[in-house]
């Protein structure tokens, strides 16, 4: 297991290179001495101010369980409020990253603020130079010139994910809200929009028993989430439109994260992942319901993945519908029996396409 820490001390360039050559040699070992114990440490280095920060990945030798079942007298065990529906394997296949280019000046301001968003992540968790795609197509392109480790990948999906939870829980509290104001029925995007709040805070949570983060990536979590959620609650409060538009692309960045992972997978680059013996949480496996010959590092992103893509699909949708008026698609029977698929309509639907 993964303990993701980071340290602001500043390292001289030799004392980094022997930190990357250790931490080569530590991935390189296989899997089944690492997990669940293990006795080496990471640093993952990136330029500050002529110095070097080390985001360093500790591995105790017991990883505080940040959410342990609690017994109880006469409670067994709490089902997920939201089970998940889950996916074939063609369907999770057929996922790809896409971009919905920005038509108007909203999107065009929603795309370069997720943009800068991701600029941000990208310093904050340690990404290199060489470690970034081609820029001309930053949410299609999956190859780099040096690959991220497994530390690193473990960094980003749980400060993607703890910032992925936050907008579909605000707009359904104000979703929740304006209903009560106007004593009218929502047309089912409170629903919507609270089953996926809470699919990415599993995805959180299954990565968290993974890894700890440390002080400084908890600091900074903290910090984004409280800069998130006064954000997104002005904004939605402004333009719900412009919100869902800036989430379907947030998704978008989602969708590419998680593909350019499973190409490094698939590529050999993730030799610990990719080892047989490594096992997902027991909570991914019942929440997702994974068959047991489906358990792999590899399928639990499968299966991540096709969620982000269905949150994609959804978000640009309804940028694109009248949220006052129109029902939400995606929890509607249709006439002709067909519904619509968000996860393989990646910029989404067109209004007279679905209502």
């Amino acid at each position: 297991m993964l303990s993701s820490r980071a340290s602001t001390k500043l390292c001289a360039p030799k004392q980094g290179a022997a930190n990357l050559a250790r931490a080569t040699k530590l991935y390189a070992t296989p899997a089944s001495t690492l997990y669940p114990t293990a006795a080496a440490s990471l640093r993952l280095t990136t330029s500050l101010s002529g110095g070097t920060r080390c985001f360093s990945t500790t591995q105790p030798t017991h990883l505080r369980d940040f959410f342990p079942a609690k017994e109880t007298e006469r409670i067994r065990t709490t089902p997920p409020a939201w089970p998940h529906p889950g996916y074939t394997a063609q369907q999770m296949r057929d996922i790809v990253p896409a971009h919905r280019p920005p038509r108007t000046m909203s999107d065009w301001a929603a795309w370069k603020f997720v943009r800068l968003a991701r600029w941000f992540m990208d310093r904050a968790t340690g990404m290199g130079q060489d470690q970034q795609v081609d820029k001309k197509n930053p949410t299609t392109a999956v190859v780099a010139s040096r690959p991220l480790t497994e530390a690193q990948w473990l960094v980003r999906f749980v400060f993607l994910e703890s910032i992925a939870g936050v907008p579909g829980m605000v707009a359904a509290m104000l979703r929740h809200l304006d209903s009560l104001r106007r004593m009218k029925r929502d047309n089912g995007y409170i629903q919507e929009l609270l089953s996926e709040s809470f699919n990415e805070r599993m995805h959180l949570l299954t990565f968290m028993k993974m890894a700890e983060p440390g002080w400084f990536m908890k600091i900074m979590i903290l910090g984004a989430q409280g800069v998130f959620f006064n954000g997104m609650f002005l904004f939605y409060l402004l333009s719900p439109k412009i919100c869902h538009r800036f989430v379907g692309y947030l998704e978008e960045e989602a969708v590419h994260t998680y593909t350019r992972c499973l190409h490094e997978i698939d590529a050999g680059l993730l030799p610990k992942w990719s080892d047989p013996s490594f096992v997902i949480p027991d909570i991914a496996v019942q929440y997702w319901r994974i068959p047991e010959d489906q358990r792999t590092m590899r399928d639990l992103i499968m299966y991540i993945r096709a969620d982000e893509a269905v949150h994609r699909g959804v978000n640009h949708t309804l940028s694109n519908l009248n949220l006052k008026e129109d029902p939400n698609p995606f929890v509607s029977e249709y006439k002709d029996g067909k519904a619509p698929n968000a996860a393989l309509k990646a910029q989404g639907f067109e209004r007279e396409e679905v209502i």
